[in-house]
């Protein structure tokens, strides 16, 4: 049984070699979501997430809302052990697959069908699986002969449509997800979209921070509020989703 559980956590981001700041960017920086001071050490602190209690069990699909800033990039980062919480304890029971930086571990100077093994190493996918699926992957991008090109010669879209199709080989039990991908032409993104709802029934969990209120109601089952780092607002989606968007 897949399980999460938040008690209050707390992320506070250090920013060395900053200069002082400001009264004026102190109240910037509380404009902006995160909350900025001083460490005794000098340097400056950002707090990300403050206080942080959170339970979602087996079955669930939480949207993340929240204005820029408000947290939901670092709490998906928590979620899935990028970042330790500075205090709180924080527990993670299933195997947590992100799609939250699906370009990570590209390399330009390699090629395409070389950057399918290493992406795929970053995931920690065996290379038995990917020489299985090594076709169909090549098949899903719709490179044809460019796979066998350096990814410094792909315009952006290609790029995106080869870091898609390794990231979404994944087979996880937590999927966490920052907004929802739109790759390539909408041929493709509809491809993409039959994809990931195939990821997303698989998983036991999903988190997903958007800022599309179609896409919360559609496939969420609760909806989390983010505010200058704490939950603001935790419930029902269409009750969370009015609050935030308007009725």
């Amino acid at each position: 049984m897949s399980y999460i559980s938040l008690k209050n956590v707390t992320v506070d981001i250090p920013i060395y070699n900053s200069q002082s700041r400001s009264l004026k960017k102190t109240f910037m920086g509380f404009a902006s979501g995160g909350r900025i001071g001083l460490s005794e050490k000098g340097f400056s602190v950002v707090r990300s997430l403050s206080n942080v209690n959170l339970e979602i069990t087996d079955g669930e699909r939480i949207g993340l809302l929240g204005s820029n800033g408000a947290g939901k990039s670092t709490l998906l980062r928590v979620l899935g052990g990028a970042y330790i919480p500075t205090s709180g304890e924080a527990e993670i029971r299933g195997k947590v697959g992100s799609l939250i930086d699906v370009s990570l571990g590209i390399d330009s100077e390699s090629t395409g069908l070389e950057n399918i093994y290493l992406r795929a190493a970053l995931l920690q996918i065996p290379k038995r699986i990917v020489d299985e699926q090594l076709d169909s992957i090549v098949s899903f991008t719709e490179l044809g002969e460019f796979i066998n090109m350096p990814v410094r010669t792909y315009s952006s879209g290609m790029h995106m449509r080869l870091a898609f199709a390794v990231s979404t080989m994944i087979r996880p039990e937590i999927l966490l997800m920052d907004e929802w991908l739109s790759v390539g032409d909408l041929n493709f993104q509809k491809k993409a979209e039959n994809r990931l709802n195939e990821l997303i029934k698989r998983s036991s969990i999903l988190v997903i921070a958007s800022h599309s209120r179609q896409l919360i109601e559609k496939c969420c089952t609760r909806a989390i509020l983010l505010e200058n780092g704490s939950i603001k607002l935790d419930g029902p989606v269409k009750e969370v989703c009015a609050s935030y968007f308007g009725s």
